[in-house]
């Protein structure tokens, strides 16, 4: 490790640090009222949250030390997905139900969701999958690899029956850049976002709309789907989130109401901690600080694919691309969600938002790319010395 620490990438690590350093000022500040009204200290999840960001930063360096070789072992990635398969089936039937979804394991005061490390899995088995093919035949095809696109989509499968349709779309997105980015067919790939986009529209939103009430009132995830279609006329009921979520953008105009002054987190907005952290900082730092941490962001992901591009294998290169591809989607989901552009999904926006799960999968995949960037780096100046 302390020879890979020679060539960090500190476009990417710095933007990290200050993502997270306000991402901690902003749970803290988001959740001490909801803390303080379940009887629990107001620095709470403030203290907890430090912690999740010291794990992610070990995380990052553990990461930074493993041999690359170690990611491309198909046998253990493959023995690995049969067994989250199995934890998947078992969260349906007897994980503990959080916002609708059966989706946790609970461990004493900690709580772990499956799903998000799915993210990190087909990340690095894809990649992995397609580089052997691609060495082994030259060129990859659909039909080389049915196996894993039955267990890719068993899995996101079960991610979508807890139902947990964020992290669903999630993981689909990061398999279809990753398999695309590999040269598979664009027109497999346009056809298929506009057949997923036209059912949407078309069939699933009035599906919806009329389904009894009886059923409606029975699924929360249903719930947030009327919500997101009638926002307003529902204000007092599935429609509250939204509307309250505009409220609080709508306070905070371009310098906010300042930190600690939000009214939406005072019980009027779910989460706000969580789902709802970028609607709180949208109030309280304004769009000044939004646009702030939309920037931090989009010079990871942006210094991500540049990485990916300059790689020297496949399996870096789509990698890289498969960490852009869950950064970007997790994080227009999560946005989308809180100005009313698509479905409430509970998905979290990363490095800002409270849970250990997903500052867990965000700083693996943060610290695989920072291992990468390091030995291309380390190569491409080796090469450089050779030739001088």
């Amino acid at each position: 490790m302390y020879r890979q620490a020679h060539y960090l990438d500190y476009l990417i690590l710095i933007p990290y640090f200050i993502l997270s350093g306000i991402g901690i000022v902003m749970v803290y500040s988001a959740s001490s009222y909801v803390a303080a009204n379940n009887g629990s200290s107001p620095t709470s999840y403030l203290i907890r949250q430090c912690m999740w960001v010291i794990i992610g930063l070990m995380i990052t360096m553990f990461m930074l030390a493993i041999n690359l070789q170690f990611f491309k072992q198909i046998g253990f990635w493959s023995i690995l997905g049969v067994g989250m398969l199995l934890v998947l089936l078992l969260l349906r039937m007897f994980g503990t139900s959080i916002n609708g979804a059966a989706g946790w394991i609970v461990l004493g005061p900690v709580s772990i969701q499956p799903a998000e490390f799915c993210k990190f899995y087909l990340i690095v088995y894809l990649a992995a999958i397609v580089d052997r093919r691609e060495r082994q035949l030259g060129t990859v095809k659909l039909r080389d690899l049915n196996s894993q696109l039955v267990l890719m989509a068993i899995m996101i499968f079960l991610i979508v029956i807890q139902p947990d349709f964020g992290g669903a779309s999630i993981n689909l997105a990061i398999a279809a850049v990753i398999l695309f980015a590999s040269g598979m067919s664009y027109f497999i790939g346009v056809g298929s976002f506009a057949a997923v986009v036209m059912g949407f529209e078309w069939i699933l939103v009035p599906l919806i709309s009329h389904l009894p009430q009886k059923v409606l009132s029975d699924h929360y995830q249903l719930r947030r789907f009327i919500g997101f279609m009638n926002p307003f006329t529902t204000a007092s009921g599935d429609g509250a989130q939204l509307v309250n979520s505009y409220y609080a953008i709508s306070n905070g105009g371009l310098t906010g109401v300042g930190i600690g002054n939000s009214l939406q987190k005072r019980g009027y907005l779910p989460e706000p901690n969580t789902d709802f952290i970028m609607s709180i900082t949208a109030e309280e730092l304004g769009l000044i600080g939004i646009l702030l941490i939309m920037v931090l962001l989009a010079v990871i992901v942006m210094r991500v694919i540049y990485i990916g591009v300059r790689s020297s294998s496949t399996f870096n290169t789509l990698v890289c691309y498969g960490v852009a591809a869950f950064m970007t989607i997790q994080a227009f989901i999560n946005v989308g969600g809180i100005v009313g552009l698509i479905p409430i999904t509970g998905v979290t926006f990363p490095f800002m938002s409270y849970g250990g799960s997903s500052m867990m999968v965000l700083t693996l995949s943060l610290g695989l790319v920072l291992n990468i960037a390091a030995r291309e780096k380390r190569h491409r100046l080796t090469a450089v010395r050779q030739e001088s």
